[in-house]
């Protein structure tokens, strides 16, 4: 029995797993973060932890083992009491037990159960499709030169000095004035120029970062071209997911491939985080999805997973 798979299914949607007479798999969400230093975006994602103190039944992997597997709930628990003494003996005899997609478990020196979890798979299914990727820092260009010019506008003073001709001194008022406001004028030239071109700075910086992330969504070498087909519409509440896009051209592209290679693929919507959702195919009966879940994990695509929801 493939314990280990049955595991994984079930942490995309609960967030405690107990293996009976074992111990429990833990997951909590932690938000997406960068890396300050390297300027890696990291998507949210559950994070994995092992509790051995929790070991009562709840009957949820039995349960779920027992329909996939269309045997009774008593079988289902006995064969996870065969597989916990054969987990037990293994770290026992001093062995490292690789949990596929989860972690690694093994006894320290106190004989208790250490656990490193793994980070190949990200069971927040509402993270779907978004991956690491890095950004290049963002600078700004600082116009030194025009603030130094701008820093140089000063009021002018004239000393003081006895005239006898009294024109002379109107003329320099006159002057005066309008030396003052054209420094004003020329001050605030300056500032809106430089303004200007931190907004650039600001617009070219969102472009990049706005590459980087439809990059980082999903890339296709060998576009296909659009193909129209004419399909029976597909009802159910079971959808096995294959993907979620930001760019809904590359939505497109995925739904064509899948159709090539003979899945009832199709969109369903977008998310709550702006990504266009795809799937193999929709189902009315629950244990019909799940089957046909297992054979596209084993034969195509060992990231799908099946979603619950009604589209109506």
């Amino acid at each position: 029995m493939q314990l280990e798979t049955y595991i994984s299914d079930l942490l995309y949607r609960y967030e405690c797993v107990t293996v009976p007479e074992f111990g429990a798999f833990l997951s909590q969400r932690v938000p997406a973060t960068i890396h300050e230093s390297t300027n890696a975006f990291y998507p949210p994602k559950k994070q994995l932890s092992f509790n051995e103190q929790i070991q009562t039944n709840d009957g949820l992997l039995a349960r779920y083992i027992a329909d996939v597997e269309k045997i009774p709930f008593e079988t289902a628990i006995k064969k996870i009491t065969v597989r916990v003494k054969s987990l037990k003996s293994s770290l026992t005899e001093g062995k490292t037990l690789a949990i596929e997609n989860v972690g690694e478990l093994k006894l320290n020196n106190e004989n208790k159960i250490e656990f490193n979890p793994s980070y190949h798979l990200n069971y927040l299914t509402n993270a779907f499709g978004l991956s690491q990727f890095v950004s290049p820092a963002v600078t700004r260009e600082i116009y030194k030169e025009e603030v130094e010019a701008i820093e140089k506008v000063i009021p002018l003073t004239i000393s003081p000095e006895k005239r006898k001709a009294k024109p002379y001194l109107k003329y320099a008022a006159v002057a005066l004035i309008a030396l003052t406001f054209g420094g004003l004028l020329s001050g605030n030239y300056y500032v809106s120029k430089i303004n200007s071109h931190n907004e650039i700075a600001q617009e070219e910086a969102n472009a990049q970062l706005e590459t980087k992330i439809q990059e980082a969504t999903f890339i296709i070498s060998n576009p296909l071209p659009a193909a129209t087909l004419n399909v029976s519409k597909q009802s159910g509440n079971y959808h096995i997911v294959a993907g979620a896009f930001r760019v809904e051209a590359n939505c497109d592209k995925k739904v064509s491939r899948l159709k090539d290679q003979g899945f009832k693929a199709r969109k369903i919507g977008v998310n709550k985080y702006g990504l266009h959702q795809v799937v193999y195919a929709s189902f009315s009966d629950r244990n019909e999805a799940l089957r046909e879940l297992r054979s596209i994990r084993n034969k195509n695509d060992q990231e799908a997973w099946l979603l619950v929801k009604d589209l109506n």
